[in-house]
């Protein structure tokens, strides 16, 4: 796992830049610091594997609750990104050579951990041709081998520089969820996703449900970073026209002073309303809250996404 470096150290990539204050959190966003057994346990075992997390990578404000539940989220294919999202926590920069063992470790962990449901992550690899898809299926069909009663999500990333074979390899491995984010309204994409397309990740999740309509499809986004709530909407109902299934919300927060600022903390309030207007357009499972993120509950949230698809079966 990666040493904790100064910030400039981290993000050179991001030196450049003029600080952003970080505002203080409100009361609803405060969350305890990790100190407990189970959570030294998580830790333990993935120290022993040499996996990363986005728990840590990504500075994940429920890394504490989830690894004291022993669910923690892998990130595989390194903890080096070859894009610089001005919201991101994990590194920018040259990453290493794929590890062909990995995803037997990944599986191992699993096994030991004894997840019910693992989701796993990675980083932008702009540098492979396949952006890294024929790792998450060795992945994918590992965890198979190993646990074959885990059930697996993935967020992937977009795969933007591939030939449509790439994304293709990893529907065939066969997931139970497909996740990936849209992370912000389009306007924002210069400022805060530079290095990806609106439309393209949209069209990504599309092309999911054609190559296998029975998948689960998730995306998620985060508020706070400047967008409005006809924004929002818009997103809502775009990610509703390529048949997402799920949607998470949640609130941005500032990683360090080089990263996007904090346009605001929306209140529970609103995220109660973004929850009540996203089950109104279709969605079969939404999590809107200020501390949601795309593993967080993962496990439960699955169940209840697959009762609620039997439901709506049943009511067809």
């Amino acid at each position: 796992m990666r040493d904790l470096k100064l910030p400039d150290q981290r993000h050179p990539e991001k030196a450049h830049r003029p600080d952003n204050a970080q505002p203080k959190k409100p009361d609803w966003i405060r969350v305890k610091a990790p100190n407990s057994a189970g959570y030294r346990e998580t830790r333990k075992i993935l120290k022993t594997h040499r996996l990363a997390t986005v728990c840590e990578e990504a500075g994940c404000p429920n890394v504490g609750e989830c690894w004291s539940a022993g669910h923690a989220t892998m990130m595989i294919m390194g903890e080096i990104c070859t894009r610089g999202c001005t919201f991101c926590n994990v590194a920018t920069g040259r990453p290493d050579a794929l590890d062909a063992f990995e995803p037997g470790r990944v599986a191992d962990a699993v096994r030991k951990l004894g997840l019910k449901h693992v989701v796993i992550t990675s980083v932008d690899r702009d540098d492979l041709e396949d952006g890294g898809a024929e790792h998450f299926a060795m992945t994918i069909r590992a965890i198979r081998r190993h646990a074959p009663d885990t059930t697996i999500e993935i967020l992937t990333p977009d795969f933007l520089k591939c030939p449509d074979s790439a994304l293709e390899v990893v529907v065939r491995a066969r997931p139970d969820v497909f996740n990936h984010n849209l992370e912000t309204v389009p306007g924002l994409y210069p400022s805060v996703r530079p290095g990806a397309r609106y439309f393209h990740s949209l069209r990504l999740l599309q092309r999911v449900k054609e190559l296998d309509p029975a998948m689960f499809t998730k995306s998620g986004i985060m508020v706070g970073l400047g967008e409005d709530r006809q924004g929002v909407l818009q997103v809502m109902d775009d990610m509703r026209a390529a048949d997402v299934d799920f949607l998470t919300v949640g609130q941005y927060l500032q990683p360090t002073p080089k990263h996007h600022k904090v346009d605001r903390f929306v209140t529970p309030d609103e995220f109660a309303s973004y929850e009540k207007s996203a089950y109104g357009k279709g969605f079969l499972m939404v999590s809107a809250t200020p501390l949601t993120r795309s593993s967080y509950h993962a496990g439960d949230d699955f169940t209840r996404l697959r009762a609620a698809r039997l439901e709506k079966l049943g009511t067809a």
